[in-house]
């Protein structure tokens, strides 16, 4: 007889588990759905003490392990934030179901009906990192669309992300539903992730979001597919003839706002022509940007520091700032085809040629003209939040949302016709 590790059995229980809820899920009407987000919604609000609580421990033990003061914002719940969380459910609540759509009805030449209509996913299993709003925002989402899902956060959320589950699958029993339609996994050890990329029988798709290393680790392990939700090296770029009453409010946005973010820029590419470059490396650091800078700029602001060519590489997730000099835009579009991952690419111009040969020039997940980077968002984007910012290209790309989560059937019916 084979011996069973103790990960496998525990795997196997959770996957199981989850897959019996998303049998009993997947075709509840949208009012029933509706309802355990509206008590969700107003749960975060009512029991925000517990989860402030539980919050503290994971700040404390961040700061211990000397987290940076940007990964702690991304760890950080407060009153302010729990109550996003809380209109983000809302949000989501109110918009349409897409389970049952007809994305394609015709009728063919020999009298078939054919019927394509939107379906879930099944079960989706998402591992991310640091941000326990990722808990409730999946498992809102994955439930509207009608699928289980398994949430695997990293060890420095622990104790928000435990809590957070069990306000929601507390909602889900008390209307009657399994509770593991929303599936939380409690073992954050690596040993632990290995066996759920391997249940291809319980797990449709796996949702990696979070740095580098486990993106890479998710790809090379997993046999189930993957949606990549991968680093966010993004590129701000302020062309000759951009104004300078929209620049620098735009670059400390995209930098400033929540740098531990993934849609804050990483690298700042100015064009030689544009006048006030001194200006820009002055304002942004006032809001103390540690500027790394290449020769010409920093010959302009002795103050910064060199820039390295693995700088512009690199997802800071924090305030420094990478910056390079450019004389023209083509030089610009080969350095951000050469450093970028693929996620958002901004520019800062009134020169519509410029705005145009940009987008055009370009293949990223999103091409922003005169606006901040950080409004690559889902909720930003009208889908009340997201599962992630896919820079991959296949199945979704950019944020994805409620749609995102379907997949389609087509029901063919007919008076016996066969085929020739």
């Amino acid at each position: 007889m084979i011996q069973r590790s103790a990960e496998s059995i525990y795997v196997d229980e959770l996957c199981k588990s989850a897959k019996d809820a998303y049998r009993q899920i997947r075709s509840i009407p949208t009012s029933q759905k509706n309802k355990v987000l509206e008590k969700l919604a107003a749960a975060l609000v009512s029991r925000k003490s517990e989860i402030l609580k539980e919050n503290a421990k994971d700040l404390e033990a961040g700061k211990s392990k000397g987290l940076s003061s940007a990964l702690l914002d991304r760890l950080t719940l407060d009153e302010k934030r729990i109550q996003s969380l809380s209109n983000a459910v809302l949000e989501i609540k109110a918009l349409p179901d897409p389970v049952g759509e007809t994305v394609r009805g015709t009728t063919l030449p020999n009298g078939v009906r054919l019927n394509t209509k939107r379906v879930p996913l099944g079960v989706v299993m998402v591992i991310y990192e640091s941000r326990p709003n990722v808990t409730i925002d999946v498992g809102a989402l994955s439930f509207k669309s009608g699928n289980a899902c398994i949430l695997r956060g990293g060890s420095e959320a622990i104790h928000s992300n435990t809590i957070l589950a069990k306000i929601f699958q507390d909602c889900l029993k008390e209307e009657g539903l399994p509770p593991n339609a929303v599936t939380f996994v409690d073992r954050t050890e690596r040993e632990y992730m290995i066996p759920f990329l391997k249940q291809t029988s319980y797990i449709d798709i796996v949702v990696p979001r979070g740095g580098e290393g486990l993106i890479r680790f998710v790809s090379e392990n997993s046999l189930i597919p993957v949606v990549k939700h991968d680093k966010g090296v993004v590129n701000l770029y302020i062309d000759k003839s951009a104004d300078p009453k929209k620049v620098l409010p735009i670059a400390i946005n995209s930098k400033v706002q929540r740098p531990g973010v993934c849609n804050a820029a990483e690298n700042l590419i100015i064009h030689s022509e544009y006048p006030y470059i001194k200006e820009l490396l002055e304002g942004l650091a006032s809001k103390g940007v540690q500027l790394l800078l290449d020769p010409r700029s920093l010959a302009i602001f002795p103050q910064g520091q060199p820039v390295k060519e693995e700088d512009y590489l690199e997802e800071f997730l924090d305030l420094r700032f990478s910056v390079k000099t450019v004389d023209k835009i083509e030089e610009a579009i080969e350095f951000i085809e050469a450093t970028s991952s693929g996620h958002t690419e901004a520019i800062v111009t009134e020169d519509v040629s410029a705005a145009n040969f940009f987008s055009r020039s370009l293949d990223s997940a999103a091409i922003f003209v005169n606006i901040s980077t950080r409004f690559h968002d889902g909720g930003e984007f009208g889908l009340g939040a997201e599962v992630g910012i896919s820079t991959g290209k296949l199945h979704v790309r950019g944020p994805m949302g409620l749609v995102h989560l379907t997949t389609t059937t087509t029901y063919a019916e007919g008076e016996g016709q066969v085929r020739g």
